[in-house]
């Protein structure tokens, strides 16, 4: 019987050896005396929750001892073992690893639950295994592996610029897919802002809450007032609401960001996104562009906040800002100027915001440091608007200096009232139960209630926001009128492109409301011949800079024709919808029609300046006597346009339409001369067929300009078909 007892366990142990107890229990790799487990261990998994936090050049090793074996565990005399080996340096011995094989680790308390490797190389995969010794006898779990996280170098911070690009991305598909899906609707709730400065907050803040992008809500806004769709007051205020709309991304971040891993998710997003890209329509192909690019946000948001290290109080990045964290007001200033910086190379506020508030949950940077860097952030946003300007009239960069102004004086009372806004961020907090913003730091130095801070950092976003917004939204007039004093007008024309007689909204009755239309679309036509001046200048520029900057203008001006169009048209059919008499009824009809042919005008001035570009670029050139008659044919366009504005300006009942005709005939006798001679040029090879097509293409297009005067003045007598 004994030898039987003694066989069997024997087949036992050597089953356990073989075996194991699963991937989190213990195996008994070299057992000695069987016996002394079987009688102290009454349960088959005396190790498990096995795992390692992997840092920089250390991990951290977890694990948990049964709690039923560890009496009996202590009372034999049995400690914990860690054995160790990088996984290069445990392969060399398949046979068993060996125990020369592994560095070991003894005398670690029974009732240890971690232990931390410390030294090691960073971006190198280890193995390790957990046991319990007594003397010679060892029993240890499976072997598992870590990969410590990479040293601080240029992978890194490669690694870094890319997550961040992939939020940055995300949030452009995001934001494009948008305004593409609901375009019209938002660039009509930006134009109907015509009544007060509080309406403008309410449609900035609801387009920024939806694109999640101030920049497009002040670059759109800038845009309109170039067009002079938007008055400077109206503009301000949409300035103002695009601030508050922009605190909306970092309460995404910390509701959904840090609590949430909508990173896992971020495949399931894009699968529902996905098959909306093969429909046909448009719409639902921007709907799929805006679903993939939340999706492609937070997977970037996940990857940033994978990529910033955890650190403690001791690291030297984290003593950095301790360091200079005094709270003085230089080093206020400096981290200020910091997130000014940051928003200003990456040209995202939000994207900047996220990089904040992913390194205050790593706990590189204080709450202090953070908040400072978010009022930069609000500084470095307004370069997005003055860039878009640069190439926009006075109006346009007066809008973008209201933003900039809006901006600045609300981060200087901020800077002054810094103490006192944290301290009500935490008196707030308090209030809420949500925490305490400020870093605590546990007795290793580690940062503990990280989530309570990125609380705070979006509460303290948010507050400054709204209180900016509440105390100068009195005084955007002051506003409007330092912007002005700063930005001089040089005395350019485009002083004149701004809507001022129907922007108030329509007249009390019908015939008053067209009156001011007609106005409007008087200035409209002097618009237009502008661009007629322009191609003029094209036609005998040589200088390639030159030709440059008339190409821009002209290209600028048919985009605010197109804009004038839609508005005045917008506009026309309000009107319309009344009571009005039959002459009035024709009267809209008109000038309908008038707008139509303005609005075409700028088309094909467009067109010939991009085909001066291009015969420019091919150095294709025409003979002094081509060009001149090209500019002739010009001149009487233009002498065409003064009837046109001369009649725009009458009153309808002394309007007469003769002298229209008769400078639309000579425009038309002109354009014969030059084409009969064109193809007698052809003929007897003057130019070849290139210069050919493109003299045609200029001199049919001046012709076609001409048709479209007349058009105007026929729509003005309602004399239209």
């Amino acid at each position: 019987m004994k030898n039987l007892t003694l066989f069997i366990s024997i087949v036992f142990a050597t089953a356990i050896s073989f075996t194991g107890f699963g991937s989190d229990s213990l195996t008994n790799n070299e057992l000695v005396e069987p016996q002394v487990i079987e009688e102290y261990v009454p349960s088959s998994e005396i190790l498990h929750n096995i795992f390692a936090k992997e840092k920089e050049g250390s991990a951290d090793i977890s694990w948990l001892i049964d709690y039923e074996a560890m009496p009996k565990l202590k009372e034999a005399g049995y400690t914990v073992v860690l054995k160790w080996n990088t996984d290069i340096g445990a392969k060399r011995h398949k046979g068993g690893y060996a125990n020369s094989d592994w560095t070991s680790v003894h005398d670690i308390p029974l009732d240890a639950t971690h232990y931390k490797l410390q030294g090691l190389k960073g971006g190198e995969k280890h193995v390790y295994k957990i046991g319990i010794e007594k003397g010679d006898v060892q029993v240890f779990s499976d072997k598992k592996k870590f990969k410590t996280e990479r040293a601080w170098g240029i992978f890194r911070i490669l690694v870094l610029i890319g997550a961040l690009g992939m939020f940055i991305y995300g949030m452009k598909v995001m934001s494009e897919g948008l305004q593409q899906a609901a375009g019209s609707r938002l660039r009509k709730m930006l134009a109907s802002i015509t009544s007060n400065r509080f309406k403008g907050v309410l449609t900035g803040f609801g387009i920024t809450s939806i694109v999640q992008s101030s920049s497009v809500t002040t670059v759109m806004t800038v845009s309109f007032v170039n067009a002079g769709l938007l008055t400077l007051m109206q503009s301000a205020g949409v300035m103002m609401g695009a601030n508050i709309g922009t605190t909306i991304t970092a309460w995404l971040i910390n509701l959904f960001g840090f609590k949430v891993s909508m990173s896992s998710y971020a495949l399931v997003i894009i699968a529902i996104g996905a098959p909306f890209l093969f429909f046909g329509k448009s719409k639902m192909k921007a709907w799929a562009g805006a679903i993939i690019g939340f999706a492609l946000l937070f997977m970037g948001l996940g990857e940033l906040k994978g990529a910033v290290p955890g650190l403690d109080a001791s690291s030297p990045l984290v003593q950095f800002f301790a360091d200079y964290n005094t709270g003085s007001f230089a080093s206020i200033l400096m981290f200020v100027g910091l997130g000014t910086i940051v928003t200003v190379v990456i040209q995202s506020s939000s994207a900047a915001m996220a990089l904040t508030m992913t390194l205050v949950a790593a706990g590189v940077i204080p709450f202090e440091v953070a908040a400072a860097m978010v009022l930069g952030e609000n500084i470095g946003t307004t370069i997005t608007a003055e860039l878009a300007s640069l190439i926009g009239n006075v109006h346009a960069k007066r809008s973008a200096r209201i933003h900039s102004m809006f901006n600045i004086i609300g981060v200087v009372w901020a800077i002054l009232l810094m103490p006192f806004l944290i301290d009500g961020i935490v008196w707030i907090m308090d209030v809420m139960g949500a925490g305490n913003p400020i870093p605590e730091y546990a007795a290793d130095g580690s940062i503990i209630k990280k989530d309570s801070y990125n609380t705070g950092i979006a509460i303290f976003h948010t507050t400054f926001n709204l209180l900016n917004v509440l105390l100068l939204i009195g005084f955007v007039p002051q506003l409007v009128r330092l912007a002005e004093r700063t930005v001089k007008s040089k005395g350019e024309e485009d002083e004149e492109f701004h809507l001022e007689f129907i922007s108030a909204g329509m007249m009390s009755t019908p015939d008053l409301s067209i009156s001011e239309a007609k106005k409007e679309i008087e200035k409209f036509g002097s618009i237009t011949q502008r661009m007629n001046g322009f191609v003029s200048s094209l036609l005998v520029e040589k200088e390639t800079k030159k030709i440059g900057k008339l190409i821009k203008k002209v290209k600028k001006y048919e985009e605010i024709t197109d804009r004038i169009e839609l508005e005045v048209a917008d506009y026309l059919a309000k009107v319309s919808q009344g009571e009005m008499s039959t002459d009035t009824s024709i009267r809209i009809r008109g000038m309908l029609s008038m707008i139509g042919d303005l609005e075409r005008i700028g088309d094909i001035y467009y067109q010939v300046s991009k085909t001066i570009e291009s015969k420019h670029e091919k150095k294709i050139w025409f003979s002094p006597e081509h060009r001149q008659k090209l500019v002739n044919l010009a001149n009487l366009v233009d002498e065409a346009f003064d009837i046109m504005m001369e009649n725009l300006s009458e009153n309808y009942s002394n309007v007469t339409i003769q002298k229209a005709i008769e400078k639309e005939k000579e425009i038309n006798k002109l354009r014969n001369q030059i084409r009969k001679q064109h193809l007698e040029d052809i003929g007897s090879g003057k130019y070849d067929t290139v210069t050919a097509t493109f003299y045609s293409n200029i001199f049919h297009s001046l012709e076609k300009v001409g048709d479209h005067i007349i058009n105007v003045t026929e729509g003005l007598t309602g004399d239209i078909e």
